[in-house]
């Protein structure tokens, strides 16, 4: 079932071009600069490895945002559910016949390239959700059978990701559900009773399905001074280097810490922890009031838009991106478990920017499109 769109003059490319929030993409342009910086320096002053393949994928995933943008809106709400499928499908082929890396199953191996499709299907998760309550009316969403085939949708994906495994990614999905389910108006009844339900499923959960480095991660969290040296590491030498930095940090490739490789993925998942190293405690809360920026326009943005998909979809890419921060951050500095999360914009990854760029395209397409409005009338069928 889906809804007839009005019909509207439709802009033409260079309008929807002209239309575009500049401001907004000009904050995605600093903040990968950042990263370029950093990955920059995690080299230890070389663009090569890691700088010189964000800049092209930058490139690659600022083109693809572009395109995304300027597509109508119309498009995306059509084929919501396809894009699922697909991600849903990649999901399983790597659960048969993914590459292995850090002792997960996370990639597909194109020889050319190397996909990760749980980052693919943050996104498509979101098209899904939105598409799903932008067909259902008010008194619908407030039915609790209702409320089943979305409850699929976001457990099928985190179930796979659990699989590889993958476990902050997997959270993150569920989470990203959950804010997208409370924006649609699901009561408030609903969520205290999952809450209550998942309490009771902590045991079994432990017991059944976590697996033992996932068990040592959370004890290690709890006290990481159990094992310094084993599954303790990684957090210990990111709180020593967040110290170390203090105010106004070391300077720009002085960090002894992710230089003298006591760092662990100091170009991934802890790449936070070396900007605060070198930059200080200043450094780190610019680049997190530069996020916090953008998480404003995101949410301004997504409140502008006339129509229900529009704010959904821009709603659950700006929540998205919000989690992968905070869980980042929060993780470098031993506020949350490890859970293998990096950041945005700020992380090496390829799958994870380009993934991010589309998602940016999506926020800025609802940007374009904010006053198309979609009629609520319905019909069986595309």
């Amino acid at each position: 079932m889906v809804y007839i769109p009005t019909r509207q003059p439709d802009m033409s490319l260079g309008e929807k071009i002209w239309h575009l929030n500049w401001t907004f993409i000009l904050l995605v342009c600093i903040a990968a600069s950042v990263g370029f910086a950093m990955l920059y320096s995690a080299a230890n002053g070389n663009i090569d490895p890691w700088a010189s393949r964000q800049m092209i994928r930058f490139g690659v995933g600022l083109m693809i945002m572009l395109v995304v943008a300027v597509t109508d809106i119309r498009f995306w709400l059509r084929y919501a559910y396809v894009f699922y499928a697909l991600a849903l499908v990649m999901l399983i082929v790597v659960e048969v016949a993914g590459s292995i890396g850090m002792g997960a199953q996370r990639w597909i191996d194109l020889g050319f390239f190397t996909v990760q499709p749980s980052e693919i299907a943050k996104i498509t998760l979101i098209l899904a959700l939105a598409r799903y309550f932008y067909a259902s009316r008010v008194e619908d969403v407030r039915r609790l059978t209702h409320l089943f085939i979305p409850a699929v949708l976001v457990a099928v994906p985190a179930f796979l990701v659990l699989k590889q495994p993958d476990l902050g990614t997997a959270i993150l999905l569920a989470a990203t559900g959950v804010v997208l389910f409370f924006l649609a108006g699901v009561r408030a009844w609903i969520f205290v009773s999952v809450g209550v339900a998942g309490l009771a499923s902590i045991y079994p959960l432990w017991q059944f399905v976590l697996l033992d480095y996932q068990k040592k991660r959370l004890l290690t969290f709890l006290n990481p001074e159990s094992d310094p040296l084993g599954s303790g590491y990684h957090i210990t030498q990111s709180k020593i280097a967040l110290g170390s930095g203090g105010v106004f940090g070391k300077g720009f490739l002085q960090g002894s810490q992710s230089h003298l490789n006591f760092l662990p993925e100091k170009q991934t998942d802890f790449i936070f922890t070396m900007l605060a190293e070198e930059f200080g405690m200043v450094g780190g809360l610019a680049l997190i009031g530069l996020f916090a920026l953008m998480l404003v326009y995101g949410f301004a943005i997504s409140l502008r838009s006339r129509n229900h998909f529009g704010r959904l979809v821009g709603m659950g890419v700006t929540t998205a991106f919000f989690l992968n921060i905070f869980v980042n951050i929060a993780m470098v500095m031993g506020i949350v478990p490890v859970v293998g999360m990096p950041l945005p914009l700020i992380s090496y990854g390829g799958t994870a920017m380009l993934s991010l760029m589309f998602a940016f395209g999506l926020l800025m397409c609802v940007y374009v499109h904010r006053d198309v409005n979609l009629a609520p009338g319905a019909a069986a069928g595309d």
